[in-house]
């Protein structure tokens, strides 16, 4: 009979728990925290590209500049909740939905 070959591969779930703690532990909280800044990001610039704007289109249309843009795209600077709304707004011609959840 032929021995099976265990896996030491973890969940993504896991990974967190073995190098960032439990959730609702700061170290966990603040990786959480940064994912939703990056993620952040990433929707603006994939809007961005759907879009067909470059980074200096879309700051013309939103009275920022191209250098802040990236910045938000690229997770260097945070952005106000309600510049975020002036670029989606403006810019992309969108709306910007947000969730609590408790």
């Amino acid at each position: 009979m032929a021995k099976q070959k265990t896996s030491n591969i973890l969940t993504l779930e896991e990974f967190k728990e073995k190098h960032y703690g439990k959730t609702g532990t700061p170290k966990r909280e603040e990786l959480e925290a940064g994912y939703e800044n990056f993620k952040l990001g990433v929707l603006l610039q994939q809007a961005r590209h759907k879009k067909g704007l470059t980074q200096e289109e879309l700051a013309q249309k939103t009275g920022t500049t191209k250098s802040y843009i990236s910045k938000i795209e690229n997770d260097v600077k945070e952005v106000r909740l309600s510049t975020l709304q002036k670029i989606v707004e403006r810019g992309l011609d969108g709306k910007v939905q947000l969730s609590i959840q408790l």
